[in-house]
């Protein structure tokens, strides 16, 4: 196995390489505007537009050229897509759109590199723990392979899902290129302020190092299979834990259908509206019953197997929800199912999906036009309403919670999925029911008294704290100890340049009166300390021009 050290210069080499790419699709000005380039713009690739320094670029193929940039960076960038398409509220519903179609068809590791990779990590001889092994993966995609065999132990069927070499290394260094660029870009370019690029990637940093611990995705597939223990009709891989490490897991192999192959034709022995029926029940029992959910349920991550049950694979990235989160949600679907606007913005607010200041004119007109096209529409009519309120808060720049939008798409996909295979289906009406139940068990005695005691601790601890925190601010006041933290924002520029101003201003006053020493070494007359001190006060001048002529440009 090739080993890779990360050091300054693969950093180098690799920023050259990004550029190049992006200076091919067209986006070379992203880092030529933050670098030295700006200084030289004859050596930019091209000039920004007024509508793209404003943020408002006309150009229709920006999201192809995005997509095409992503593909061509490699595995982190293209997870960095996938991403990035479940979040429209940040890149927009075109831009969102666009990056669903990227390609994950990274290039097939050869067995060899594989195999050492499971020996180091499993600490044995792979023959000695597995066999029949088929050295041609059924599955490939850009950070994992997956792999059939049986255990030598019991004979039984299972799937090997194995992590690339160098996986970690490489991710590791294009996020610390993805980091300095961000933080660039965000700093230097009007159009990508709304994005927060910053933000963005450290979202973006820990989903993807959760998805490469393959520990993780153990844990989730031990988690999901004890929530659906009574549940006949849904499967869930078993994990052979002993077989399991950062970079391994050996679990079940499942033999079934894909959803994706059911959609495109029948099966007589599969009843599809069962499996519609199944898949909605078990997803919404995910996300409003167990708060714990997968995160992309389109219909290659489920499978149907020989006995009619409903198999969810691919675990590597799951939503989590709180109790009280699980309620409001309840609440909101009610709500919009009630269709009444005013109580929807306060119930948005309350849960912190938005704040007051967001609850505009425009996004109470908004909600009004897209509630009014249900009006009168039949329940089963009425599917898609939770996707349709999160395009309406795109619509109005509202960034939203990470957990809402996986919320949002995940409910669309599973809809979507259902409707092709049952277009009688009615998933609002088990969306409505569930929901109903939730917010009557809120409460129920019990619910209020276990709600209460919390309430009552809560109110017991800080009754406890606040004599010392008063004494203790009190205290500060008295001896002058207590610090204010103000935070000055877009002030950095200005203060650098005051420095250089001093700095110039102190130059020409101590050059001014070094003009007047006699002593010491002179040239036509003048002495040589004023002389210096002046050509470098007027070298720092013209800096200071150019600079002023550059940024005001």
């Amino acid at each position: 196995m090739k080993v890779r050290t990360n050091t300054a210069n693969d950093n180098i080499k690799r920023l050259n390489e990004i550029y190049k790419v992006l200076k091919k699709n067209d986006f070379g000005y992203l880092i030529e505007e933050n670098t030295f380039f700006k200084k030289f713009p004859f050596l930019r690739n091209r000039k920004l537009s007024k509508e793209e320094e404003l943020g408002d670029s006309p150009d229709e193929s920006i999201p192809i050229r995005m997509r095409k940039v992503l593909e061509e960076l490699g595995p982190a960038y293209i997870k960095l897509g996938q991403m990035l398409s479940t979040r429209p509220d940040l890149v927009g519903v075109e831009i969102a759109e666009e990056l669903q179609k990227l390609r994950d068809d990274t290039p097939v590791t050869p067995f060899d590199e594989i195999k050492e990779v499971i020996e180091t990590e499993l600490g044995d001889s792979m023959n000695k723990i597995y066999v029949d092994i088929d050295e041609t993966p059924i599955g490939s995609a850009s950070i994992g392979q997956v792999y059939k065999a049986r255990l030598r132990e019991t004979g039984e069927k299972v799937a090997i899902k194995v992590q690339k070499p160098n996986s970690r290394e490489l991710i590791e260094s294009d996020i610390k290129i993805m980091k300095f660029l961000a933080k660039r870009i965000d700093q230097f370019l009007t159009m990508t302020k709304p994005l927060n690029l910053p933000v963005v990637i450290s979202e973006f940093e820990r989903s993807i190092f959760k998805e490469i611990n393959f520990l993780e995705e153990t844990m989730n597939l031990q988690n999901l299979a004890n929530n659906f223990k009574k549940v006949s009709y849904i499967k869930i891989p078993e994990v052979h834990t002993a077989y399991c490490s950062e970079k391994v897991i050996t679990m079940e192999y499942i033999d079934g259908v894909a959803v994706t192959d059911l959609l495109k034709k029948d099966y007589p022995k599969i009843d599809k509206k069962k499996i519609a029926n199944y898949g909605v029940k078990s997803y919404f029992k995910q996300v409003l019953i167990d708060g714990f959910f997968h995160a992309d349920p389109h219909p290659g991550n489920l499978i149907v197997t020989k006995d009619g049950k409903l198999c969810y694979i691919d675990l590597g990235m799951m939503g989590i929800l709180n109790e009280n989160f699980k309620e409001t949600l309840a609440e909101l679907i009610l709500l919009l199912i009630g269709r009444n606007s005013n109580n929807i913005i306060k119930q948005l607010i309350y849960m912190d999906i938005i704040t007051p200041a967001q609850n505009t004119d425009k996004l109470k007109t908004d909600l009004d036009d897209f509630l009014n096209l249900y009006y009168g529409a039949e329940l089963r009519n009425m599917d898609g309403l939770l996707d349709d309120l999160l395009n309406v808060m795109v619509e109005n720049n509202i960034a939203l919670p990470r957990e809402f939008v996986m919320i949002g798409r995940g409910i669309a996909l599973i809809e979507d999925t259902g409707k092709k295979l049952d277009p009688t289906f009615n998933a609002a009406e088990e969306l409505k029911k569930l929901s109903r139940k939730i917010v009557i068990n809120k409460y129920k005695p019990e619910r209020i008294a276990k709600s209460s005691i919390n309430y009552l601790l809560q109110l017991e601890h800080l009754a406890k704290d606040l004599p010392d925190t008063i004494n203790n601010t009190i205290s500060k006041i008295e001896n002058g100890k207590l610090e204010v933290n103000l935070k000055h924002l877009e002030v950095s520029e200005l203060i650098n340049q005051l420095s250089v101003s001093l700095i110039l201003s102190a130059l020409i006053i101590g050059s001014s009166l070094a003009m007047f020493i006699e002593k010491g070494y002179h040239i036509f007359g003048y002495p040589i300390l004023g002389l210096i001190g002046f050509v470098v006060s007027g070298i720092l001048g013209i800096y200071l021009i150019i600079q002023y002529m550059i940024e005001r440009e």
